[in-house]
């Protein structure tokens, strides 16, 4: 079971200071908290992808990046990377380049964004935001998994002899989650692929997502790829806690009221009642979230969402304090008794490795390497023949 935090970028105003931090600072900030995460003991920074104020985060894999070289065992991931208005072909070559440099700590999460606008920025039909997704990401998965693609779909240039570089790390392409608030057919998308599954979990009651990953749950193992108990499922969530549960619903409300994330609609105490927004002892958020197993089943991955609303950096590096010192730990207690041994662990490079390859040695691609040069690292390429055409030396394989 991995727990980390998630952040959406944005920069809101201190409704108790009246100040609302430049660019530079939450920026700053941001990196601070993620390297703040790891020191508490957390398992998964990501960070989402915005293109419109009042969010910064235009460039994941960079401020990822960053991140990688300050921490030695943070998971680094997204929350999303937009399938739909990023080319497959780039979203392919940074997330391998980022596998190389955090040392294989890297998988990300895939959505087709909500914002209407972004998509003729960057020329793309919000209409066609569903098809623009299969289509992108049927494309990607085969980027990492073949080393020389002809693609011909219906929102890009085709392709021909294509080889995405660099190659993924250890041949073994980053885990993939497919993030969803509300749509049914991103579940059956990850399903389909026996990829994971995402769920918001965050501004909607429970029932709907359990809706939502029960269909995951019963496609995942229509296509194959184990049993509804074996597919793999995240969950979000928000906290705010203080030693005493009145001191944190105080602290908190004036964020929570002024806040544009909560759309200034129900009220706090209708919030936390509908959703998995928890405000109060450390030992209430606790109690709520080891009962997400019996609403959604045993599962993989749980983020919280810290760092919104406007709350300072000092007050937002307490809290992961909290988190990490007070409520994960028991967390992790809590929700790994009575789990079935058929449930997985949550991916990690390194197990994704060992079911590929065994005890062999990983594949590690070489540029050229089957054109005459002596290869003894084991490479599959060393003796195979070079097809016409192929890019770098090679050689076309299946997925």
């Amino acid at each position: 079971m991995q727990f980390g935090i998630f952040s959406v970028s944005d920069i809101t105003q201190d409704p108790t200071t009246g100040r609302t931090p430049s660019e530079a600072e939450r920026i700053q900030a941001t990196l601070t908290i993620a390297q703040h995460a790891e020191e508490v003991g957390l398992d998964v920074f990501a960070i989402g992808e915005h293109h419109n104020p009042p969010f910064f985060s235009s460039s994941p894999t960079t401020t990822l990046a960053y991140i990688a070289a300050r921490t030695e065992r943070l998971v680094l991931s997204t929350a999303t990377t937009l399938i739909t208005t990023n080319d497959p072909v780039k979203i392919a070559e940074d997330f391998a380049m980022l596998q190389h440099v955090s040392g294989g700590r890297t998988d990300l999460m895939l959505g087709r964004g909500n914002t209407g606008p972004v998509y003729p920025w960057f020329g793309k039909d919000i209409r066609q935001g569903l098809p623009l997704a299969i289509d992108n990401y049927a494309l990607l998965h085969r980027l990492w998994r073949e080393d020389v693609v002809d693609w011909e779909g219906k929102f890009r240039t085709p392709l021909q002899g294509f080889t995405s570089t660099p190659r993924p790390l250890d041949d073994v392409p980053p885990f993939v989650w497919h993030g969803s608030i509300r749509t049914p057919e991103i579940a059956e998308q990850a399903a389909y692929y026996g990829d994971g599954f995402f769920a918001n979990n965050i501004f909607w009651p429970a029932e709907h997502y359990q809706r939502l990953i029960e269909l995951y749950r019963q496609r995942y193992a229509h296509y194959g790829h184990g049993t509804p108990e074996q597919a793999i499922v995240g969950l979000g969530g928000q906290v705010f806690m203080a030693p005493k549960s009145q001191d944190a619903v105080t602290q908190f409300r004036p964020y929570f009221d002024a806040a544009p994330v909560y759309g200034h609609g129900p009220s706090l105490e209708d919030f936390t009642e509908m959703t998995p927004l928890t405000v109060g002892s450390p030992q209430q958020v606790i109690d709520r979230y080891a009962g997400m197993r019996e609403l959604f089943g045993d599962y993989q991955r749980q983020l919280f969402l810290m760092d919104h609303a406007g709350l300072p950096l000092k007050t937002v590096l307490e809290q992961l304090d909290i988190l990490g010192g007070e409520v994960v730990p028991v967390l992790r207690r809590e929700l790994a008794q009575n789990r079935p041994a058929e449930v997985p662990d949550a991916p990690t490079h390194a197990a994704l490795v060992r079911a590929k390859y065994g005890d062999e040695a990983p594949r590690q691609p070489r540029p050229n390497a089957n054109r005459g040069d002596n290869v003894t690292d084991g490479s599959p390429y060393q003796d195979t023949p070079q097809p016409a055409g192929a890019a770098f030396g090679l050689g076309r394989r299946d997925a």
